[in-house]
């Protein structure tokens, strides 16, 4: 046993290279798991209290998971995953977090770096005008009719209105579209926070990101994607904007107002019953909010398609778009049967692997996509599910590269002129609204992408496809 516990008496078990378990003690329900190395694990003291408290809810299944890239969060640690028996089990706010179905979308272009290399300057200009970026931006307005079409349809009804074709749905996550979902159980300071930011892209880590393929480490799977290398593609990375936040506030509050006798290791943590009155209306709000959030990345790519037309006289394909921050129906074998479970993915990212009922058919052969971003300074990275995952965590793979300083902290301890010395001497164009974003959002920020990958590779969470590298990065 490994004494790398937060408190006296706590001790954490290396199974094997990069698994890591904390038995269960005390209140906990469950073992705890996480994937990492030790170096890893002397980093994430609070997120490791964190989902020890997690394995201390009601209704939780098998166990509770720390991705390679756990951090701390609130409520659950970001990269955290838990399942809860639909019939006990509950649904938390916390478990899910404030940007609902925080998500990532990648693009494929037919264009190789050559072709833009001259151009790239105002490629990133162009997208950086027509995407409102940064706090508080704004697009157009929409009406309560075409806004309850877009929360309760998702990217179909986006797709109604002009934005994008058809064929786009069967590369996004449920095709864009989860229920239950209804306008009734969203409040109108949500609708009036959300109704004009849908097509924008905020601030914080969010992102748009030209990227070009460096390396491909399956050719036969890529060329079924599509990719190959010195491709260019975009990578969009945002999610639910000030009506996700709100749709969470909202809730945390109607809980924390229901349920007030509650024991609970952490107030973050509060709930609803998943099959209580309250459980089924937070799941229909979040599930709203997980459709704007899929709808936003779709207008956000009709943008990009306008800049690449006028440009190049091209276009751009989905290549598959992610959800984060959510929870799921979905059925996973458990003790050798078959078990409904709601399943919270906090700063994680479903990874089914070939043959799932859930996975299009043009991906069956290969398992889903997942796209795993890094720092705007290193590398990002396309994988696809396994079946391994499924035994593993619930199917569900990293998200990102994690963080490893606060805000605050980078605030504190980095600086802007030397930040942007290094990502200029790397041929890295950046455009932000904000400079202190790019301070918060500086690559020493983060934890090492290639690292993240590895232990995910390895431990076949999800397998790596092809190693993308920033070529400019627009920034709220």
């Amino acid at each position: 046993m490994l004494n790398f516990g937060t408190k006296e008496g706590d001790f954490i078990r290396k199974i094997t290279k990069y698994v890591f378990e904390i038995p269960k003690e005390k209140n906990m329900k469950v073992d705890a798991y996480i994937f990492t190395d030790e170096k890893g694990l002397k980093e994430i003291t609070e997120a490791i209290e964190q989902l020890k408290n997690v394995a201390s809810l009601p209704g939780i299944v098998k166990a509770a998971y720390g991705m390679p890239d756990i951090h701390w969060g609130y409520g659950f640690p970001i990269g955290g995953v838990a399942a809860f028996d639909v019939e006990e089990g509950i649904i938390s706010p916390g478990g899910v977090g404030f940007d609902i179905n925080c998500g990532v979308r990648l693009l494929k272009t037919p264009l190789l770096y050559n072709d833009v290399k001259k151009h790239l300057e105002k490629l990133i200009q162009k997208i950086y005008e027509i995407v409102p970026v940064g706090v508080g931006s704004t697009s157009k307005k929409f009406n309560k009719k075409d806004f309850k079409n877009i929360i309760e349809k998702g990217v179909k009804g986006a797709i109604e209105i002009g934005y994008g074709y058809p064929e786009d749905l069967e590369c996004i996550e449920d095709n864009g579209h989860i229920t239950p979902a209804s306008i009734k159980d969203i409040s109108n300071k949500a609708y009036e926070r959300g109704r004009e930011e849908l097509g924008t892209l905020g601030a914080g880590n969010h992102f748009i990101e030209i990227q070009m393929i460096e390396q491909i480490y399956d050719k036969k799977v890529a060329n079924k994607l599509g990719i190959v290398e010195n491709q260019i593609i975009i990578m969009i990375h945002t999610g639910s904007r000030g009506f996700g936040h709100q749709v969470a506030t909202d809730y945390i509050q109607l809980m924390r107002n229901s349920f007030k006798n509650l024991s609970i290791p952490d107030k973050q943590l509060i709930y609803a019953p998943f099959k209580s009155e309250l459980g089924q209306k937070y799941f229909s709000a979040m599930n709203c909010a997980a459709n704007y959030a899929f709808v936003n990345r779709q207008i956000i790519t009709h943008y990009i398609r306008i800049v690449l037309s006028e440009l190049f006289n091209s276009s751009a394909q989905l290549i598959y778009d992610v959800a984060h921050n959510i929870a799921k129906l979905e059925t996973h074998i458990i003790n050798n049967e078959l078990k409904k479970v709601i399943i919270h993915r906090k700063g994680a990212t479903r990874a089914f692997g070939p043959n799932r009922n859930e996975i299009p058919q043009k991906f069956k052969q290969i398992g889903q996509p997942v796209i795993i971003p890094g720092d705007m300074g290193t590398a990002s990275y396309l994988l696809v599910g396994t079946d391994e995952s499924e035994n593993i965590a619930f199917s569900s793979t990293a998200h990102g590269a994690g963080r490893l300083l606060g805000r605050r902290q980078a605030i504190r301890q980095l600086k802007l002129n030397k930040i942007l010395s290094k990502l200029h001497k790397s041929g890295i164009i950046v455009k932000s609204k904000n400079k202190k974003t790019i301070i918060e959002e500086a690559p020493e920020a983060y934890k090492d992408i290639d690292k993240v990958i590895e232990i995910t590779n390895y431990l076949s969470l999800s397998k790596k496809i092809a190693r993308m590298i920033p070529l400019g990065v627009i920034k709220g």
